[in-house]
């Protein structure tokens, strides 16, 4: 196995080839989380991976609290199913609070600040109720506690990390926020073994090949409890030494070489690229350059598993203007694939996509 075939199999467990899942409920399962700070582009990192869904549909279950949008690995906001959630929190979130802990203190927050913040939510928000932020933040106010800016940011996300809330449907754009026993029913805890083992058997099916050190950035866990995880499932994956790393991934991989040759438009924080801490197996084709290629935008565009270019969107009322740029010319195929992609994201979104001259920049 080379570094371009780490990436082509990549493309596969990651199921935005010869994809097997039917709804975005399986799709966020199948991963365990998914990076989710930028909602839409994750909605669309969704509907690369269920091409027969539109933008409503994910839309549809996230208001339904089929999918839920917390703090939960690193720190940063992913999608998690209910079914997930409470078994992760308690395995993920002594870890983010360690990685926080610096900030809570120049920021002034305490036990006793989380305690009087989290009764607040608590009493504000029971009754199924779902706030905004912002109305939330009015609770605050009015029991003298000062939470603008980035200290409501913590203490929102301290609340999260607590298992006391979650996300609510969206009010109009506004995201809200609910009670997490009130929006997920009870499901059964895990000890931190089982949810290690689970975590790195969702971790290897979905992104591998992988690397221990790979699953340590992502999950945000400890390598040692990482090691742990491995172990307990590493008789049920494949292994293999390349250029000196150990990479493990699901058995009986077969590739369809006509998938791999199409064209991706993956969004900002993909799995594909986020999931890993060494991304060099997507990079190989940037190597053959040669001159240094520009990444002017951050979204990313793949073919054979290969990064070959950029791309930004900008949306209007009516349509969605994208502008893209490559690293070399795109041959026939590719730009055949190319449309094809475009055609795909109209779909997903509802929306007409100008997309015009293809510009190349190679350094």
């Amino acid at each position: 196995m080379t570094l371009p075939d780490i990436a082509r199999y990549r493309l596969i467990n990651q199921q935005i080839v010869q994809s097997k899942l039917e709804s975005a409920i399986e799709a966020v399962a199948w991963f365990g989380a998914i990076q989710a700070q930028e909602y839409a582009h994750t909605k669309w990192s969704l509907g690369i991976r269920l091409p027969h869904l539109k933008d409503d549909d994910i839309e549809n279950d996230f208001t339904d609290g089929k999918i839920l949008r917390t703090h939960l690995l690193r720190p940063t906001w992913h999608f998690v199913t209910p079914e997930d959630i409470r078994w992760m929190l308690s395995l993920t979130a002594p870890r983010v609070n360690a990685a926080n802990a610096y900030m809570y203190k120049k920021l002034e927050l305490n036990s006793e600040v989380f305690t009087r913040c989290n009764k607040i939510l608590i009493n504000k928000l029971q009754g199924n109720r779902q706030l905004t932020r912002n109305e939330l933040n009015e609770e605050f106010k009015k029991k003298k506690i000062m939470a603008e800016g980035i200290r409501l940011s913590y203490i929102m996300m301290y609340a999260e990390l607590a298992g006391i809330i979650c996300s609510g449907a969206r009010h109009g754009n506004q995201f809200t926020y609910a009670l997490l026993n009130e929006r997920v029913p009870a499901t059964n805890s895990l000890n931190k073994d089982e949810g290690l083992s689970r975590l790195a058997k969702k971790y290897f099916t979905s992104r591998g090949p992988a690397t221990i050190k790979d699953f340590s950035t992502w999950s945000g866990l400890s390598l040692t409890d990482c090691k742990k995880g491995l172990e307990m499932i590493k008789s049920n994956l494949a292994c293999e030494v390349i250029e000196g790393d150990e990479y493990y991934f699901p058995p009986n991989i077969s590739l369809n070489k006509n998938s791999l040759q199409q064209v991706y438009l993956l969004p900002v924080y993909d799995e594909f690229v986020m999931g890993y801490k060494d991304r060099s197996a997507i990079l190989e084709f940037t190597k053959s350059l040669k001159s240094k290629p520009l990444f002017n935008y951050d979204n990313m565009i793949i073919s054979d598993g290969q990064i070959i270019g950029t791309w930004k969107r900008t949306i209007n009322n009516k349509c969605i203007d994208i502008k893209l740029e490559f690293f070399k010319p795109l041959n026939k195929t590719q730009s055949k694939a190319l449309d094809n992609a475009v055609h795909r994201f109209e779909k997903f979104t509802n929306k007409s996509v100008n997309y015009g001259k293809k510009r190349i920049m190679n350094g």
